[in-house]
């Protein structure tokens, strides 16, 4: 497929007569953000033998595994912050290898696939055929040029005794070092969760902030055009200690709203910015988005709209529903909150509402997860007689939370659990239905995770922690430091370790466990661990 084939079927007018000044110095390539059509793999054009450097620069990736498959990922740039990565604007064949060791002795599959200009030279392999619940190694070859080696594993097809997993979210580049990360490669997780703001849209500092680290004048601005959001993954995908983690364990992704802009709630943005230029803008961030994610091909973007909310099984065990809170929303109520109870507002939209409840009811798990971005369970920071909530959150969507915690019980989910990241704090919480209602009955604990570097060195102790506390019952800890989360999971028992770091500012920061929780089959109560 040619790139002109694509033009002729991205023309939505609504959106392509808005802001000319987003069409930079890859202007064809913004418009294709608009398109249903992506190119396809093979083997059909003639690659690069040479390129103008290591074209490994961004790293590797897999995620999204499956009993039988998973996704590898990789994206060509031999310089990683110039327009299009330093690559021709031409397909370039990339080989691919996946072993049973990493010595690479025993091959289970090899290809090649097509580095396409048009999704910047972005490569997606779904590699099917594989065994359950199995590690496997994985390289890739261009231009002469061998990439770092990835570690993997299928989820398990049935059984499946112990799972442990870690999740991570908020990692904003600038903000500081990502020593979360370079900690987390040595915990040997199964998998990896991603629960938002995996870039920041926002203006960058010429120095990177704490990094100290120049980055170009075209990286400095906020991100609008797919250009602009495809180099932002560059800055932030060449840091080392990202890299390493995604070659140490497959990835499951999901976004939050700093992928597009600050708190956008579906078409509707925070400074009322038209509709029709704000899709563009969607349009080129879901794009730049699936381009750099282990994401596969049915997730790709059709113009503004992208499939993100999905479901991945772990034998009997573990069933995580990955959800897009983002994407379907109704606005935010006002800053008093008073249409927050209104049944006809959701933050999940009623197809994905529906398809979560369906799928919880015909789960086979032990434990029940609902992975996804912002707070479930109710924060109040007013310990008096009334509320002060973050409206932006599932506070915002009361009869939302409500419709969910009642379907939970009446349907007799088997121990949902709620996951989530957003506030850059790790908390432990439980999830209920009306919180207005005295003694509500917990439906299920809530475990956020911190930032893995937004908002800076953070603190032991959450600011306003006391009112917190005071003001919310059901909270049973809350800390500003940065870290990550890991779980550990048996038919018996769900255990969370929340890992932290005293500081993200400069490098070499030591980890250490805050706090550990048990939930025990069978009761939605977390006690201390």
């Amino acid at each position: 497929m040619r790139f002109k084939d694509e033009l002729a079927e991205a023309r939505p007018e609504a959106l392509l007569g808005t802001r000319r000044r987003f069409l930079t110095l890859a202007g064809a390539a913004t418009v294709l953000a608009l398109s249903t059509r992506l190119p396809g793999s093979g083997t059909a054009y003639s690659s690069a033998r040479t390129l103008s450097g290591y074209p490994f620069t961004l790293g590797i990736a897999s995620g999204d595994p499956l009993p039988d498959s998973v996704v590898l990922w990789t994206r060509l740039a031999p310089e990683a912050l110039v327009p299009f990565g330093g690559m021709p604007y031409a397909p370039v064949d990339v080989e691919w290898e996946l072993a049973h060791d990493e010595a690479f002795r025993r091959i289970a599959a090899r290809g090649v696939e097509v580095a396409w200009p048009e999704v910047g030279h972005s490569v997606h392999v779904d590699v099917k055929g594989l065994e359950p619940g199995r590690e496997y190694f994985y390289r890739f070859v261009a231009g002469g040029e061998r990439s770092p080696i990835g570690r993997t594993r299928t989820a398990p097809a049935a059984g499946n005794g112990a799972l442990k997993f870690a999740m991570v979210s908020c990692q904003s580049w600038h903000a500081g070092f990502y020593t979360a990360y370079k900690h987390l490669v040595n915990e040997d997780v199964d998998v990896v969760l991603h629960l938002g703001d995996y870039i920041y849209e926002f203006a960058t500092d010429p120095v990177g902030g704490a990094r100290n680290t120049p980055i170009p004048e075209s990286a400095q601005v906020p991100t609008e055009s797919l250009d602009q959001y495809r180099q932002r993954y560059a800055v932030y995908k060449t840091d080392p200690d990202l890299q390493a983690a995604h070659a140490a364990a497959p990835f499951i992704v999901t976004w939050d709203d700093h992928e597009v802009v600050n708190n956008y709630a579906d078409e509707n943005t925070t400074n009322d910015q038209p509709e029709a230029e704000f899709l563009l803008r969607r349009a080129n961030g879901y794009r730049a988005y699936w381009e750099n994610m282990p994401l596969r091909l049915p997730s790709k973007p059709a113009g503004p709209d992208m499939q993100l909310y999905r479901r991945f099984r772990y034998g009997d065990l573990v069933e995580f529903n990955v959800l897009d809170t983002r994407q379907y929303r109704d606005r935010q109520p006002g800053a008093a909150g008073q249409d927050r109870f209104d049944p006809t507002r959701t933050i999940l939209g009623a197809e994905q509402e529906q398809w979560l409840l369906d799928g919880l009811s015909a789960s086979p798990a032990r434990w029940n997860v609902l992975a996804q971005q912002v707070l479930m369970a109710q924060l109040d920071s007013d310990p008096g007689a009334g509320t002060s909530i973050p409206t932006d959150a599932w506070d915002g969507y009361a009869a939302n939370r409500i419709r969910v915690a009642d379907a939970l019980t009446q349907r007799r989910i088997s121990n949902p659990v709620v996951l989530c990241g957003d506030v850059h704090r790790h908390q432990a919480s439980h999830v209920k239905g009306d919180y207005r209602v005295a003694n509500a009955p917990i439906v299920a604990p809530e475990f956020t995770c911190t930032s893995i570097s937004s908002a800076g060195d953070g603190s032991v102790e959450t600011p306003n922690a006391a009112n917190l506390l005071r003001a919310n019952p059901h909270l049973e800890m809350t800390t500003s430091q940065r870290g990550y989360v890991t779980c550990t999971v048996t038919p018996d028992t769900w255990h969370t370790d929340f890992r932290v770091v005293p500081y993200i500012t400069r490098p070499g920061a030591p980890v250490s466990t805050h706090a550990s929780y048990a939930v025990e089959n069978g009761n939605p109560q977390m006690e201390t661990a």
